[in-house]
């Protein structure tokens, strides 16, 4: 049995809105992806609702069990991963690591949870689609599976595929 979660950032946002750009960029990937998903999953902002939105209407898919909002893959720290980010001069998780460890072990801990939660959702083979933030994204990876994962651009994402307990992750094309 293997499960699939395609997971992306948002695409181009103006507060929590998409901008103009975002939405074309949203459009854009919705038109190149293939294939089903059973259900999408938004972290609750509603820049990763509106991306989720303009994937699938331009994918024209149809999810047989709807959108879903996980808010454990929002962090509750923001604050913290900015001033952590800004001091390190970098999103990457081991950058950041380097000046707030703790903040990267409990936040990957928890946001891998959730990750959890959403894949435990899949009865049996199938695929999501999951819309979050960075670096919360990248910390949900490594907190799943160990692996840390470059920071995503906006639109950019990775696919961390579940088979037998066993998990592998594959940068999306």
């Amino acid at each position: 049995m293997t499960r699939e979660v395609e997971l992306r950032r948002h695409t181009d946002n103006d507060g929590d809105m998409l901008t103009p750009q975002g939405v074309s960029d949203a459009l854009a990937i919705g038109e190149r992806l293939e294939g089903q998903y059973t259900f999408a999953v938004s972290t609750g902002a509603q820049r990763a609702t509106q991306t989720i939105a303009c994937i699938l209407a331009a994918g024209r898919l149809q999810l047989s069990c709807g959108v879903i909002v996980e808010p454990g893959l929002r962090s509750t720290s923001e604050d913290r991963w900015k001033a952590a980010i800004s001091k390190a001069g970098s999103s990457h998780l081991d950058a950041v690591a380097g000046v707030d460890p703790q903040l990267v072990a409990d936040e990957s801990a928890e946001l891998g949870a959730a990750l959890q939660r959403v894949i435990d959702q899949l009865a049996g083979d199938g695929r999501v689609l999951v819309i979050g933030h960075s670096p919360t994204s990248e910390a949900a990876v490594a907190g799943l599976t160990g692996e840390h994962v470059a920071p995503l651009d906006k639109g950019e994402g990775v696919l961390v595929l579940e088979d037998g307990g066993l998990f592998r992750v594959k940068p999306l094309q």
